[in-house]
């Protein structure tokens, strides 16, 4: 092989070599295997187009709708709208903030998720504890949680990280479907070894329709959509406020 060709060989590898690490990087867990997938999702995926989310293999997603005692995503009634137009299962979720007053937390999240736009069963995120101590965090988060019981006439779905379950959770949500936030490859455990619904795998997924990156998890095992799905009850809710200027936007929004 003489100079020139040596180098437009060199040239040349490595150029597929880039094409190939290219075509690695768009091979998203849905593409290699059967499980249930979704998303969720909150202002901070913008504008979405939901036609083209709608044509990939997601089957729900979960919206975020509120946070503490008087903050709305100001994404959520247009994501849910869309959404729903395109066939995709949704559900609404609400950002915990232990030191708010729980009733105002409930009354928040009331006048966003609303019975007749759900699919699937509310779903509450747990990701801090605000610094109170393992009891009175525990104490504040159940209330709350039996108030949503109360109101929705159904237990809500619970979203936490491995780690904080494994810290301040272990052996409190059995009552509980649970979706579990851990970002390995291999599927989560948690220690006190029990089942769990819900796996979200990563934080940074690609998806068509969504610019930059989104939340995606997947069923784990047998349990299907049909554990989510949302009973249309007569729930127990108060004359609730139009959306509209019914709450703030969240500090990151501001």
């Amino acid at each position: 092989m003489n100079f020139d060709n040596k180098y437009k060989y060199i040239f040349l590898s490595a150029l597929m070599s880039v094409f190939s690490l290219c075509a690695n990087a768009q091979v998203e867990c849905e593409d290699t295997c059967q499980h249930i997938h979704g998303i969720d999702i909150s202002h901070y995926q913008r504008d979405v187009f939901w036609e083209a989310v709608g044509n990939t293999k997601m089957a729900y997603v979960y919206i975020k709708a509120t946070e503490g005692g008087d903050r709305i995503d100001h994404m959520y009634e247009q994501n849910i709208q869309m959404a729903r137009q395109h066939g995709i299962k949704v559900g609404s979720y609400h950002f915990y903030r232990p030191k708010a007053d729980q009733e105002m937390q409930l009354q928040n999240f009331l006048t966003q998720c609303r019975p007749e736009e759900q699919d699937l069963i509310p779903m509450i995120d747990v990701e801090t504890t605000a610094k109170l101590d393992p009891e009175e965090f525990c104490d504040s988060l159940f209330k709350f949680l039996e108030l949503v019981e109360h109101a929705y006439r159904q237990k809500p779905l619970i979203y936490t990280g491995a780690n904080f379950y494994d810290k301040y959770l272990q052996e409190k949500l059995d009552r509980y479907l649970i979706m579990i936030a851990q970002y390995t490859e291999k599927e989560p455990v948690l220690a006190d070894g029990r089942d769990i619904t819900l796996w979200q795998y990563t934080g940074r997924g690609r998806l068509e329709g969504i610019n930059g990156h989104v939340d995606k998890s997947r069923f784990m095992g047998n349990h299907t959509l049909r554990e989510l799905r949302f009973r249309q009850r007569k729930a127990s809710l108060p004359a609730l406020p139009h959306r509209e200027g019914a709450g703030k936007r969240t500090e990151e929004e501001r």
